[in-house]
């Protein structure tokens, strides 16, 4: 009976942060709304770029290249995020999360060298 307590308790610590969690936006947001002053203006409402008068249409169309190239940073950013924690722990996990370590490096190096080959690195 008392491990079923636990549990109960565990989900009601869920639940009551899953609460906080949705209404804490909301309750955000609408005292925003609320306290801020909304005075528009023919100023205010005026479309602006950088405070300098658009002399364009905003809609440019940007090369595929830059989009892969940015995914591609992010990718090996999350896996320096993922080697960190693996360094500091590294005495304590042993052999075992050292092969681990080395399959997850070379899994990537494999991709770094399949986006080499397609022409994803190339930037011009």
């Amino acid at each position: 009976m008392d491990s079923l307590h636990v549990y109960q308790n565990s989900y009601t610590m869920i639940v009551v942060f899953m609460v906080i969690a949705f209404m804490l936006p909301i309750v955000a947001l609408t005292a925003g709304k609320l306290l801020r002053p909304n005075e528009p203006t023919k100023a205010k409402m005026k479309i602006y770029e950088s405070g300098v008068e658009p002399f364009q249409d905003a809609r440019v169309r940007f090369n595929v290249r830059y989009y892969l190239f940015a995914l591609m940073f992010v990718l090996f950013d999350v896996e320096t995020v993922f080697l960190y924690p693996w360094a500091v722990a590294y005495d304590h996990l042993g052999i075992f999360a050292l092969i681990e370590m080395l399959i997850f490096i070379v899994v990537l190096f494999l991709g770094l060298v399949y986006a080499w080959k397609k022409g994803v690195l190339k930037w011009t």
